[in-house]
């Protein structure tokens, strides 16, 4: 079946099946959480963003000046309320005076006093993070799926569907999904800029284009991801571009260059707001476990633990498997997974699971053609099946 060119297959409908599902996760789990102070926080705060009320001296919004959030997150949480009530207030427009709900055009004054003329406030503020990790879902099976195979591809995007991590921060306003989905595509993106230099330069300048987006996206959710991914997207660039080494410093500073004009926009072209990026303290860090062990011992990820240890088994003793595909993604984990914020609170472990999912697909895809493909179809559909029960069990609030 093919729509519009894009043909769609037995690994098209499973993927689609998979995001469907995480879709549904996240629905029902929205439907069971009540609105908390971090909610009201984000939505308000974000709503001062897009309706620019008059707020503290000194300051971008009554939050403050954002130095250790990004932007990003505060805007999507606002931007489906301020719709609203754009929409709400113009509808009021065309009734008569005396009958319009809103007296002198406005919602009761100030921006959030106006909260219960809202409706569907809990869905609306957490729907946009939700569509983030859903479209983060969708690359990272477009991604393993072209470097090994469908098989490959649905089993990292179901490991990713059915991660207890993934459907909490995908169901709450926060930054950290969308860092994760920032510097994953930031990744992958420098790859196919590098691969992209290797062809006529007519394909050149959208790639170089989308990455400056990526980069830009993932500073305005958490500066340290943006810097992360910064310097492993030029040492990955580096490595592949081959004889188009030279382009590389060039279009990773234009790069910056670009995502700091959206990190300015972001802070609406104010510099005072603009200027605590740099002083702020939000990209301070250093290493630890704690977190990879507190993920490793948590039972709702036995399933993604287990599939993991036997995926790094395989690659440490089959050479054929320790190839650049596999490589990549798990240095990232590597790297990320021990990191940890020390100015701001944040998860940086959580920038990992993408990676994770994408190693632990690879690792796999190249199991499935080897003569043990039966025991890994079998240990594949194990692993998924428990991690499925797992998470659901653990929505529920049994683990």
């Amino acid at each position: 079946m093919r729509l519009r060119g894009f043909y769609i297959g037995r690994a098209q409908r499973v993927a689609g099946l998979l995001l469907l599902m995480l879709l549904g996760e996240c629905l029902w789990t929205i439907g069971h959480q009540p609105l908390d102070a971090n909610d009201y926080r984000y939505a308000h705060c974000g709503r001062e963003m897009w309706e620019s009320p008059s707020v503290l001296q000194g300051y971008f919004t009554t939050c403050g000046n954002l130095n250790g959030d990004g932007t990003l997150a505060y805007r999507l949480a606002g931007f489906p309320l301020t719709a609203q009530r754009v929409v709400l207030l113009s509808v009021d427009h065309f009734r008569k005076p005396e009958n319009r709900v809103f007296a002198n055009g406005s919602l009761n004054g100030t921006t959030w006093e106006a909260r219960h003329e809202l409706g569907f406030v809990k869905y609306l503020l957490r729907l946009p993070f939700v569509i983030f990790a859903i479209w983060l879902g969708g690359g990272l099976w477009w991604v393993s799926k072209r470097l090994f195979g469908p098989e490959g591809g649905a089993l990292a995007l179901a490991l990713y569907c059915f991660c207890p991590a993934i459907v909490g921060y995908a169901t709450r306003p926060n930054n950290e999904i969308l860092a994760m989905w920032g510097l994953y595509g930031l990744i992958y993106t420098a790859m196919g800029v590098a691969h992209a230099l290797q062809g006529p330069r007519s394909k050149w300048k959208p790639r170089i284009v989308l990455l400056t987006v990526a980069l830009g996206m993932t500073a305005m959710s958490h500066l340290l991801a943006a810097i992360v991914g910064f310097f492993a997207g030029a040492a990955f660039f580096l490595y592949l571009a081959e004889r188009r080494r030279s382009y590389v410093s060039q279009i990773m500073i234009y790069a910056a260059l670009g995502a700091l004009v959206m990190v300015f926009a972001g802070f609406s072209f104010k510099m005072s707001a603009f200027l605590y990026v740099f002083s702020g303290g939000s990209a301070r860090s250093w290493f630890s476990l704690d977190a990879a062990r507190r993920f490793v011992m948590t039972p709702a990820n036995a399933g993604i633990v287990v599939a993991a240890a036997v995926a790094a088994v395989v690659y440490a003793r089959n050479k054929a498997s320790r190839y650049f595909g596999n490589t990549a993604p798990l240095l990232m984990v590597l790297m990320l997974f021990p990191l940890y914020t020390t100015q701001v609170v944040s998860a940086p472990w959580v920038w990992a699971l993408p990676f994770l999912f994408t190693f632990v697909g690879g690792v796999f895809a190249d199991a499935l053609e080897s003569k043990e493909r039966r025991m890994f179809v079998v240990l594949s559909a194990g692993v998924v099946v428990t991690q499925a029960v797992l998470c659901w069990v653990s929505m529920a609030g049994v683990l």
